[in-house]
Parts: C-alpha cells; structure tokens; sequence
C-alpha cells in the first residue's frame, strides 16, 4: 500500500489520475501572477508582537496615571495623554498590518517562484478546465437553438464531469496554501494582529483622525497651556486649611511616589519612542529605494516599445503597490514620534508641577516640625525653671516632693496635648474622639484613675511620706514608697517591739475615700504616742498614797527621756495649735471592777524608745505593789 508523505505529493497523483499528461505543459512555466512581488518586510512576525505588547503594556500606564491625578491639572494632563495614547496605539496595529501584509505578500511570492512544478500544473489544470467549461457551454447554448437535439443531454453529463474537477482541483488548492507553513504564518500572524487589538479600547486600535499628527499636536498644546493655567490657578486659590503634621508627612511621601510614577512613565515612553525610531530607519531607507526604481522605470518608459510597455506598466504596479504598503509603515512611525514626544512633554510638566508641590509640602512639614520642636523646648525650659524654684525656695521636703510631683504632671500633660494637637487636622475630630477615649478611660480604669486623685490628697499638709509610721485597718507600718496609684509599707510587729516582720504590704491609694479601715499616721517631725498598762491594786487602807507612788514611779522613768518628749511636745503645738503644756504628764486613773481596785497607767514613750520605756515602767509599778502588799501583812 502507498503512503503519501505529503499533501504535494497527493496533488501529483491527482492531477496525473485526471488527465495532466502533457509533457510539454508541465514543464511550461506559470503565467505571469498579476499580484506585485513584495519587498523585504521590515520586522519579522515575532518582532511585530513584540513591539505590540510593549505598546498595550505602556497604554495601560494610563491607569496609574488616573490614579495619581489628584488635582484638576492632573486631570487635564491625563485627559491629553489619553488621547495621544489611543492614537499612538492605532498607529502601531496599522504599522503592524501593513508589515503582515508584506510578510503575507512575501510568502505568496516566494512561493510562486519555488522550483515545485506542483503549483504550476495545478495552474495550468485549472486553467484547461475552465476553457473546456467555456467551451462546452457554448456547445450547449447552440444546441438548444436546434430543436430535438440528441446531443445535448451528453454535453451536460460532459459539462457535469468537468465542472467536478475544477472543484476537486480548487480544493486541493485551497488545502495545500492552507497547509504551507510560510502562508500559515503570515495568516496566524494576522489573526494574533487581531487578538491583541481586541484586548485594548475599540477607539484605540482604529485611528480617530484624518490626521492623527495634527489633531495630537494641537491637542497636547491646547492642553499643556491649560495645565500651566490651572495648576497656578490651584495653588493661588487654594484654600488655607489646617493640616496636622501626620497628614502633611503622608502627603510628602504620596507626592514622592508619584513623582516616581511619572518618571517610570516617562522612561517606558522614552523606550517605546527608541523602538519606532529604530524600525522607521529601514523602513524609510526602503522606501527611498523603491521611489528611485519608480524614477528609473519612468525614465525606460520614455523609450519604450508597445510590447515592452506592457511589461514596464506590471513592474510600476508593482512598485506602486509596495510604495503604497511602505508607506503605511512610515508614516505613522513618523505620527507616534510626533505624539510620544508631545507625551511626554505633557509628563515633564507634570512632573515639574508635582516637583514644585512636593517641595512646598516639605517646606510646609518642615516649618510645622520646627515649631513643634521649639514649643516643647519652650515646656522642657519652663518645667526645669519650675524644678529650680522649688529646690531653691522650697525648704520643706514634703512640700518640695508635692510641686515636683505636680511639675511632672503638669508638663508631660502639656507635652502630650502639644504633640496631639500637631498632629490631628481638626480640633473638632480630635475633641470628639478625646472625649470618647476620656469616657472609655474613666470607665474602664476607674480604680487607678481614683488612686491617681488619692495620690494628690496623701501628699497634702498633713499627707504621708517616706519614712512615716501609718497603719490602715489592722496593719502597721512604715512607708517605703509613695507612688502616683501605690504605697508601699514595711509592716511592724505589733507584739512587744515594734520591729519589721520582713513583709511589704501595698496598698491603693483609694484608701484614702474608704470610710472602713482608716489610715492613722503619726503627726509629722513627730514620733510619741501613748503607752498604757491597766493592773489591779491590792487592798490598801489609802489608795491615794498608793496612786500617789505609782505616778511617781511612772515619773521617774519618764524623767529620762523628758528633754525629747518636750521637744516633741512643742512640734505637736506648733503643727496642731493646741497650747496645754501638761499634756504629755504620765497618768494614773483609777476606778473600782467587780469589787477590786484597779489602776490605769498612761504614759507618753518616744516610739524608737518604746520597748525599753514600757520595761523599767513595768519594774517600777511592780516595785510599788509589792511594796504595797508587804507593807499591808503585818497589819493583819
């Protein structure tokens, strides 16, 4: 069994299985093709999708654009690019169709002059075939004038049998151009043409105008005057809003990307116009070419035979056609170069307007950070000229440890407003949201902002400090440290001496609102308090004579610590202003229990001293009972 390699091969045997015996014929060369041979195309088929997709993706740029134009000039500058763009983009599909037409043109003539003799004897047995077609329909038309002709009915089984053929023959043709590669590709090429087109605008890959260079131009012009208006327009009549400093930092570095942008536009427009420049070289020397054979084929023209003009009149067609198809290549190279440059003229100047706002707006931000600075370096001044009035003029290290305390408060609230205020951009938003985050605040940290007002009221004249002997509730220590929501003591045995157990307890200083509890302190600069001692006496005829005996025992102990209880005695005056100079005297009251005497003795003791004063007290009131008692059993 045969297996054809090739749908050439295939043909061959057609058209020798139908008749194509003449040797004479096929080795005939073709008649002459009427279509012009092409000239070298400029760009390949790659090439032609290459620069396509570079066109669609700088086209798309328009969309960044858009989305910088924030001012009305940028609107007007990327309504003109919009329009030179969409030209320039209908520009290069017409470029690109015109290239494929040559490509196209190029296989068809490469083509027609191969050394295969399978398209010319398919030629020639179409051509055979339509003049038997001809032929026999004249035939028919003569022998229907000739009433009952008997001929008739074979020379339409005839006609039948040719014309099925002419129709296998046309199909097999139509096959094997379908089936070669280099009409293929420039088919293929065409319709990739056609698919990119249709992924841009409808206006984009079709030219809107006669003429594309002057409508650009003019257009670009008229624009970029009207952007220079309005862009001085915008900033002379700007109004002058409050901005913060967050809003003017973030509007420098917006206006940075967007100079960034147009730059990056600029420079794929730059390369985009590098790429037509470097196609249209070729393509204009190509055409100066074929205008210099034009002039010498006029010239042979001139002197021509009859029969050799028929010939001159072919190859003119031919140079007109690919004049005409190198044309549509130049001139709109020459159109883009015209647009892209008034482009980017347009991008020059907004670049040069978003330039001179970016450097206003840093001018702006960098006036509204100086005074920013010098306003907390007017606080910091004012807040150490505070410290140095209190630590000269404030002898009283209670009171100095409140104002510094308040200096505090005072200037870090100062500080944290002034930054606040800088930068929010409305007093309005900024006391609304304030408010909502003072009522979120207060309720949520009720406590602490309750221990924070505690703070101020502990620290008041006759307030705690470091050092002081307090107790709260059942709890007796020494403060050890004062905080703005804490304090802190080292607590105090109450047993005997009153001596650290080795905790620290804490406390809020909201204690100071509890009704339950209390907080008891020693008056400051002073450290007595009143020590007693209840015992029962013992059957005496003369219970003042013993009275009598006990204070003076009581006294005698006293008597040694006399000089610093009177010290003490006269700060508790000063601080409470109670003048009663016997009030720290030892005292003894007694009164009658359940039948049996019984004595109260109180006495004052320095607190350092407590211990060791409630000893000897103790010794000598022992002293006097016992005394009392054997003094009473001889009697009985």
């Amino acid at each position: 069994m045969f297996r054809f390699q090739s749908p050439a091969a295939l043909l061959v045997c057609l058209c020798v299985l139908m008749g194509a015996h003449s040797s004479a014929a096929e080795t005939a060369t073709a008649p002459k093709d009427d279509r012009p041979k092409a000239a070298a195309p400029v760009l390949t088929g790659q090439q032609i999708i290459q620069i396509l997709d570079e066109t669609v993706q700088w086209y798309r740029t328009l969309g960044s654009q858009q989305q910088y134009a924030s001012e009305p000039s940028d609107q007007l500058i990327v309504f003109a690019n919009r329009q030179a763009a969409d030209k320039v983009v209908a520009l290069s599909f017409q470029v690109a169709r015109a290239n494929a037409e040559l490509l196209s043109s190029a296989a068809s003539t490469s083509e027609g002059s191969s050394d295969t003799s399978l398209p010319q004897a398919l030629f020639e047995r179409q051509a055979e075939l339509k003049a038997k077609l001809k032929s026999i329909d004249q035939e028919i038309a003569a022998e229907r004038r000739t009433p009952s002709s008997a001929k008739l009915a074979e020379l339409e089984a005839e006609r039948s049998m040719i014309a099925a053929r002419a129709n296998l023959l046309d199909n097999m043709t139509d096959f094997e151009n379908q089936s070669d590669p280099r009409t293929a590709g420039a088919a293929a090429l065409k319709a990739e043409i056609d698919a990119i087109a249709a992924s841009v605008p409808s206006d984009s890959a079709t030219p809107a105008s006669s003429n594309p260079v002057r409508t650009g131009s003019a257009l670009a012009a008229g624009t970029t005057a009207t952007v220079a208006t309005s862009a001085a327009s915008s900033r002379s009549a700007a109004p002058a809003t409050r901005t913060g400093i967050w809003e003017l930092a973030t509007n420098v570095m917006a206006l940075h990307r967007k100079i960034l942008n147009i730059e990056s536009i600029d420079r794929q427009t730059a390369a985009l116009s590098a790429t037509f420049e470097k196609i249209g070289a070729p393509s204009m020397s190509q055409l100066k070419a074929l205008a210099a054979q034009g002039d010498a084929l006029s010239i042979l023209a001139d002197h021509a035979s009859p029969a050799e003009l028929k010939d001159l009149r072919d190859r003119l067609d031919t140079l007109a056609w690919l004049i005409q198809q190198s044309t549509a290549i130049v001139i709109p190279l020459s159109q883009e170069q015209v647009l892209l440059k008034e482009y980017r003229h347009n991008l020059s100047n907004w670049k040069d307007a978003t330039r001179e706002r970016y450097e206003e707006a840093w001018r702006t931000l960098g006036v509204r950070l100086g005074i920013l600075a010098a306003i907390l370096v007017a606080l910091f001044i004012f807040g150490e000229i505070w410290r140095r009035a209190v630590l000269r003029y404030s002898h009283d290290v209670q009171r100095r440890y409140q104002l510094l305390a308040v200096r505090r408060i005072v200037l870090w609230t100062l500080v944290i407003c002034v930054i606040g205020l800088s930068f929010v951009t409305e007093l309005s938003s900024f006391a609304t949201f304030a408010g909502l985050i003072t009522a979120g605040v207060a309720v949520a940290m009720q406590s602490v902002l309750v221990s924070v007002v505690g703070y101020f009221f502990l620290i008041g004249k006759y307030g705690i400090r470091v050092g002081d002997r307090i107790q709260i509730g059942a709890v007796t220590g020494e403060v050890i440290d004062l905080g703005l929501v804490r304090m802190h003591l080292l607590e105090l045995s109450q047993s005997g001496v009153l001596g650290p157990t080795g905790r620290v307890v804490g406390f809020p200083n909201l204690v100071v609102f509890q009704g339950t509890g209390g907080l008891f302190k020693q008056i400051p600069g002073v450290s007595l308090s009143w020590r007693e001692l209840t015992l029962t006496l013992p059957l005496v005829s003369d219970y003042s004579a013993l009275k009598e005996q006990l204070l003076a025992a009581v006294k005698e102990v006293i008597g040694d610590y006399h000089a610093e209880i009177e010290r003490q005695s006269r700060a508790i005056q000063s601080s409470t202003q109670v003048i009663n100079p016997h009030a720290w005297e030892p005292q003894v009251q007694l009164h009658l229990t359940d039948g049996r005497m019984q004595a109260l003795v109180r006495y004052p003791a320095h607190l350092p001293d407590a211990a060791e004063v409630d000893e000897r007290v103790s010794q000598g009131v022992l002293r006097v009972i016992t005394a009392a008692e054997q003094a009473r059993l001889p009697a009985t």
